[in-house]
């Protein structure tokens, strides 16, 4: 077993297959398929994943080194036997595939890799069989090479490696199709900040049936969005979201920016204070956009009613439970993730004048819905009705317990904060109110419109995250 995978196999060895994920993934990159099948086969059978651990166990099989005769008594030692012949491209591919559909995309792409160059070359097709007077039929490839593309290219999404993913569809033009194969180029030249590249996959493409009409869609408003506000450069994390998503970012993180945060937070305690600083950049974004809602639409869980009474408050605007289909309806959520997901659904189609703003928007596990205004871009937050650490004035660290006040007094903890930006660590570049309400108002005839389609990449600004 290669050196690399001895963590991987002590975390299995503890029962820990999520400690053994985490390894197996840091190091897939620089390992074979078949280095790596041994131990996903062991991962697949602890969890009762039964065709993952078939494939891996078949893959491990075809890829075991040849057996050979035990050398005589008293004879030097002889060399390793060989590893078995090339393992065949549609055991790679049922592999790979397995992993993608169990989401494990990162160790397929090394089994993927190997089936594509494998059926490019014809490896793995039964010989040709004579016909009648000598002739032969053409022997079928074992698997087609288009799909073992379009296989590792979605394995490469999956991952977020969306510059690899274009390249790769780019570089294999004389195998891709129309629909999917060239609307997966779009996309991930799109996710990679490519809009050049992005732009001419997407013209080529035919007109779409019914099926990928909404991803042509989408598509299309996106490169809309992005010949209407370019953004400023590969790190314009407000622009980026504002093409992809088709939101307005209301707040960057002042910290870890040089540290690989790039305006998105990993980790925040929050506070009362940047929730109203979020509402009140908020109100900045309805009047730089020319936007008056005639009220705020209240969702049933606690922290998003509180939020929602306090915007109410501070834009002058009547407040009433959430009701699909309200027209001009601003829908405010401190967090989708906790939202009933029936509720998320009813959110994807649009009202007319309907406006969504979430508070706290994860970004590596992103809402079922795209927010119209974000106040803020996190990973992990804790809300400040939540259980959290305090630390005393001897530095003693403890857990206050959670603050279980009706939403109506966290709403008046909320009016009552400061809605002054922390300072930070002095790394980020400023992010003055004026530079946000002169984005909405360039964004404004692009904004708010279409669906609100989930985007799962963080796309081309890349952040730092927990793993």
């Amino acid at each position: 077993m290669h050196p690399d995978l001895a963590k991987a196999r002590e975390l299995l060895d503890a029962d820990d297959p999520q400690g053994a994920v985490r390894e197996l993934r840091a190091v897939a990159d620089d390992l074979t398929a078949a280095e790596l099948a041994p131990l996903v086969a062991r991962l697949a059978e602890l969890v009762g994943i039964d065709d993952l651990a078939r494939a891996a166990a078949a893959l491990a099989a075809a890829a075991a080194p040849t057996p050979t005769a035990a050398a005589p008594t008293g004879s030097a030692p002889t060399a390793a036997a060989p590893a078995g012949g090339p393992v065949a491209p549609g055991a790679l591919y049922a592999y790979g595939y397995a992993c993608i559909e169990h989401g494990l995309s990162e160790l397929a792409v090394p089994a993927l890799r190997q089936a594509l160059s494998g059926a490019l070359r014809g490896e793995g097709a039964p010989e040709a069989r004579r016909r009648l007077f000598g002739r032969s039929r053409r022997a079928a490839a074992e698997v087609n090479p288009r799909q073992v593309l379009l296989e590792l290219a979605v394995a490469l999404e999956d991952g977020e490696r969306h510059a690899e993913a274009a390249e790769l569809l780019d570089g294999h033009r004389e195998l891709t199709g129309d629909w999917p194969d060239r609307y997966l180029l779009a996309h991930n030249a799109l996710m990679a900040g490519q809009l050049d590249r992005a732009r001419e996959a997407f013209d080529g493409l035919s007109a779409p049936d019914e099926t990928w009409r909404p991803a042509a869609d989408r598509i299309r408003r996106t490169l809309a969005r992005a010949a209407a506000v370019p953004p400023a450069g590969p790190a314009d994390l407000r622009g980026w979201h504002h093409v992809l998503t088709g939101g307005l970012l209301a707040t960057r993180s002042p910290f870890g920016y040089d540290a690989g945060m790039a305006g998105r937070w990993a980790y925040l305690q929050g506070g009362w204070d940047d929730c109203r600083l979020g509402l009140e950049r908020l109100g900045a974004i309805l009047a730089a956009t020319g936007r008056r809602p005639a009220a705020v639409a209240l969702l049933p869980d606690r922290g998003s009613r509180a939020l929602g009474l306090a915007a109410a408050e501070l834009l002058g605007l009547p407040a009433a439970p959430y009701r699909p289909g309200t027209p001009d309806a601003l829908v405010v959520a401190y967090d989708l993730n906790e939202v009933d997901p029936e509720l998320l659904e009813q959110l994807h189609e649009r009202a007319p004048g309907e406006l969504l703003y979430e508070h706290a928007t994860c970004w590596t596990d992103t809402p079922a819905v795209s927010a119209d205004v974000c106040g803020l871009l996190v990973q992990r937050i804790v809300a400040p009705w939540e259980p959290r650490m305090t630390v005393d004035e001897d530095g003693e660290v403890s857990e206050a317990p959670a603050d279980g006040r009706p939403a109506e007094e966290l709403a008046r903890e909320i009016l009552a904060a400061s809605a002054e930006p922390d300072p930070g660590d002095g790394s980020a570049p400023p992010d003055p109110l004026e530079e946000l309400e002169r984005f909405a108002a360039r964004a404004a005839a692009t904004w708010a419109t279409g669906t609100r389609d989930r985007i799962r990449s963080a796309g081309p600004v890349r952040s730092s995250r927990f793993h």
